[in-house]
């Protein structure tokens, strides 16, 4: 019996269901940054900011939105050039993505021009012709 009671004494003691158990990592070394520069007394790696891109100009600028609102309102008689070299004279009724309606003076019929087909457009009142 003497050996069961030095085996019971010599048991180790159950293990607990849950232990809470802290994580152990060793600590690597890390690199220098990018300029070789050593690291800090408290061994902080200093870090670069990342390069600053500039944005994007915007799509839609509201620039040509507004130049053609103003001129329905003042209903401002317009010479548009195409890029045929013709010339059309006339007051722009309306305006979308694609297209402008001028109304023409003495008779005329009014027009529906495509923007991709004109070449530059003024003031009738601006005088001659550009090129």
């Amino acid at each position: 019996m003497k050996d069961m009671d030095a085996a019971a004494v010599g048991r180790a003691p159950e293990p607990e269901t849950f232990t809470s158990r802290k994580l152990i990592r060793p600590t690597l070394p890390r690199e220098h940054s990018r300029n070789d520069q050593p690291r800090g007394e408290q061994g902080v790696e200093r870090r670069e900011r990342p390069a600053m891109r500039k944005s994007a100009p915007p799509d839609v600028t509201h620039a040509e939105n507004f130049y053609y609102q103003k001129q329905m309102q003042s209903r401002t008689p317009m010479v548009i050039v195409l890029h045929d070299g013709e010339q059309i004279h006339g007051i722009i009724e309306w305006y979308d993505k694609s297209s402008i309606k001028v109304n023409r003076a003495g008779g005329q019929s009014n027009l529906l021009i495509y923007k991709s087909c004109i070449k530059y457009m003024f003031k009738e009142s601006e005088g001659t012709v550009r090129r």
